[in-house]
């Protein structure tokens, strides 16, 4: 089976998306994960010549490749501009420059002001300089999708001089996202039977919401690498999502990628804690809702004989299948929530807690599986058995003061106070409560892995705020909600609910 090479650039086009910046040791943790577990064929790190730290985070990207035999696979963009950029990458460690050079006619005329032949002049030096350095040079055609269909005959010339000179690679750019699927596969047409022995990677921008199916279309038209980021991270509208092109090379294709799926889901939500840039919940893939079923008819579907599972499973990227709670539930949603949580109910007993979960769903509160055992107490009205409960929570802040919290729990009848400061109400209460049951008590608490506060649109003042707070306990992710009108008590709530998971 022939494979479809992807490239990385995460960590060099991803970071070009406004709000996006890696500290070097983010930078770092990326690069491994990318190329360690999520098993990418090449990553593409950085710029040449950005100043302030960057060239110290590619150095300890370089060496830690170099010593993990991963070097070959890491690549830097460079530019037409001598030895400069070249220079920069023999400093990083680097071994492979990915060289910007114009692939139209328009580009070289009005941005450099010079002829086709000047700029293949310029672009032999750097390659001159390049094999003195030890340094392979790839190329990309920059503003390659208008350049074939404005000056075919200059894209054609300068691809013939980069073939001559030694490329490795030439890419081809639709830097501005203009080409539609049906144009980027006679365009790449056009480029394959003209060159058919060299190796092409097609570089995709989203402005149309179309980078995904032009690569596809790249893919089927004859090119042997893609370029991806991490959650469709990029310049504008971003670039190719890695997760969505991987599924589709594997399911929609005669090919296959070397991309381990059980890992993309992991990475994805790395990238999303350290870029700030929250997924959609409804993105494929990695969305929180693509493997949550919400309308009772696809439970009870599931339920009778998986009919609404379809090739993209949730085990295959490691994740789970989850049957939503809310206004469209029906008997099987409930079910299978029953079912997974271990909870026995009557026939009624289950018609009560299903209406007053529609209810809950129709006034717009987030429900999730950890919420079921809350409501069927307060539905039922049966005491839910605490064995953890926050008595107490005290939290004083101020413009000139330190957050502090006092707290008071109880455990199996016995209480224990607790006070400590941080850098925020949550953070104090956590402090506290961390003081009474990880020192003290040598209980050991799950990982925050995230936090949601969600306060409904034009609410006042005084409206029910949600905190959704997601957890991590040895590996296994769930997510517990508090309502309350104060944001930190509702993170209280929370997290009083947690406790009683673990403790169970």
């Amino acid at each position: 089976m022939k494979y479809i090479e992807i490239l990385d650039t995460t960590l060099r086009d991803g970071e070009q998306m406004k709000g996006v910046s890696f500290s070097p040791n983010e930078k770092f943790a990326i690069a491994k994960i990318l190329l360690e577990k999520l098993g990418v064929d090449r990553i593409e790190i950085s710029s040449a010549r950005v100043a302030g730290g960057e060239l110290k985070s590619a150095q300890k990207i370089c060496q830690w490749a170099k010593e993990n035999s991963f070097l070959e696979k890491i690549e830097i963009l460079g530019f037409v501009d001598g030895d400069q950029s070249l220079e920069w990458v023999r400093r990083a460690g680097g071994r492979v420059m990915n060289l910007l050079a114009k692939g139209s006619l328009n580009h070289v005329t009005v941005q450099l002001g010079k002829t086709l032949n000047q700029h293949i002049s310029d672009i032999a030096d750097v390659f001159s300089k390049a094999k003195k350095r030890k340094i392979k040079i790839n190329a990309y055609l920059e503003d390659w999708s208008r350049g074939l269909e404005e000056s075919p005959e200059y894209v054609f010339k300068l691809t013939e001089s980069l073939v001559k000179l030694g490329v490795g690679k030439i890419i081809l750019a639709d830097t501005l996202g203009v080409l539609s699927p049906e144009e980027t596969r006679a365009h790449i047409k056009l480029m394959v039977d003209r060159f058919p022995k060299v190796h092409f990677d097609f570089h995709a921008h989203n402005d149309y919401g179309l980078a995904t199916a032009n690569s596809l279309a790249a893919i089927m038209a004859g090119v042997r690498g893609i370029h991806t980021t991490i959650n469709g991270l990029g310049e504008r509208a971003g670039n190719t999502h890695l997760a969505e092109i991987v599924a589709l090379i594997n399911d929609k294709t005669g090919f296959a990628c070397k991309v381990d799926e059980k890992f993309i889901n992991k990475t994805s939500k790395l990238v999303e804690r350290f870029s700030g840039m929250r997924i959609s919940p409804g993105k494929p893939i990695v969305g929180e809702n693509i493997f949550t079923q919400t309308a009772g008819v696809h439970a009870d579907g599931d339920k009778k004989g998986n009919l609404y599972i379809a090739k993209i499973t949730s085990e295959r990227f490691g994740r789970k299948r989850e049957y939503a709670l809310g206004k469209l539930s029906g008997k099987a949603s409930l079910e299978q929530n029953l079912k997974n949580t271990g909870i026995e109910l009557t026939k009624e007993e289950k018609e009560k807690v299903l209406r007053e979960i529609v209810e809950l769903g129709g006034k717009k509160y987030s429900i999730t599986p950890t919420d079921l055992p809350f409501i069927i107490s307060d539905v039922l009205g049966t005491p839910l058995k605490k064995d953890i409960e926050i008595v107490s929570v005290f939290v004083s802040s101020g413009s000139d003061s330190i957050p502090t919290a006092t707290v008071k729990i109880k455990i199996k009848g016995k209480e224990y106070p607790g006070v400590a400061s941080g850098d925020g109400g949550y953070d104090a209460f956590m402090n506290a409560l961390k003081k009474i049951l990880v020192t003290k008590l040598k209980i050991k608490l799950p990982k925050l892995i995230d936090y949601e506060v969600r306060i409904p649109p034009g609410g006042k003042t005084d409206a029910l705020v949600e905190a959704k707070i997601i957890w991590n306990k040895n590996g296994d992710i769930f997510s517990t909600i508090g309502i309350d009108s104060d944001q930190v008590m509702a993170a209280v709530k929370a997290t009083e609910k947690m406790l009683n998971l673990i403790s169970k």
